[in-house]
């Protein structure tokens, strides 16, 4: 439980449905969304972006997932082959605005419709 009036970080979850399975899809792409993302929300990057492809098993699991280390947390994410969906999670000791990385990630990956929770930790 979170101690009042002490917040350790803020932790944005994104679900996103219908997004263009070609951008979802591409590695090079996925790549290039982190890049831009941590601008938006003015985090730095720490090392390399990894971005993996597997869960070949079962068609609902099969798709990229990534992860980016920044200097305050991290940025993860799983895409659906499937279901042409994303599963964004970004958390952060740092403030951000977490309208901004919305509006953004809707934008980019070009979703139909999305679900969000903003979380203080």
């Amino acid at each position: 439980m979170r101690e009042k009036g002490k917040t350790y970080g803020y932790e944005l979850v994104l679900n996103l449905y219908g997004c263009d399975p070609k951008l979802i899809s591409s590695k090079n792409a996925l790549k290039e969304y982190v890049d831009k993302l941590c601008k938006v929300i003015k985090m730095k990057k720490y090392g390399k972006t990894i971005v993996a492809y597997f869960g070949e098993k079962k068609p609902y699991t099969k798709g990229y997932s990534l992860l980016q280390l920044i200097e305050t947390s991290s940025i993860v994410g799983h895409f659906s082959d499937l279901w042409n969906s994303a599963y964004i999670n970004i958390f952060s000791c740092k403030k951000f605005n977490p309208q901004l990385a919305k509006k953004f990630t809707k934008d980019f990956f070009k979703a139909k419709r999305m679900k969000t929770r903003f979380i203080l930790r």
